[in-house]
């Protein structure tokens, strides 16, 4: 399935779409020194939160989705040089209001889970903004 929605993501720093279809997808995060918080190697939940974000997106995959609100959990760290997978369902549609529940994994093991609210917009976010 073509994806056509955030386009224009750097999938090294939000990661690469491995199956997108049927309100599903699947997205690979390979983490960086780029991505590191301290010393130790602690990759910075921002990048999780960011991968979980993207599969969501894609999930739905539609060119005016937006990110509403999410309920997360970190629930275990990732260091540098680990693969993450995040995996994205969309469970519930509202009209315009879609939940999309992740789950990202790192060697099957859960890190990271998520209640995403996303809508689709009539038109683009930004259409007819002045700044």
């Amino acid at each position: 399935m073509e994806i056509i929605t955030h386009q224009g993501i750097e999938q090294r720093l939000c990661g690469t779409p491995r199956m997108v279809d049927n309100h599903t997808s699947i997205v690979e995060l390979v983490t960086t020194g780029d991505m590191v918080a301290d010393g130790s190697g602690l990759i910075h939940g921002g990048f999780i939160f960011g991968l979980a974000d993207y599969a969501a997106m894609i999930a739905v995959n539609h060119p005016n989705v937006v990110l509403g609100a999410a309920d997360v959990k970190f629930l275990k760290p990732v260091k540098v040089g680990q693969a993450v997978v995040a995996e994205a369902r969309v469970k519930e549609l509202q009209d315009k209001k879609l939940y999309v529940s992740v789950s990202v994994q790192r060697a099957g093991e859960e890190v990271f889970q998520g209640l995403f609210t996303c809508f689709i917009l009539r038109r683009h976010v930004l259409a007819g903004d002045e700044g």
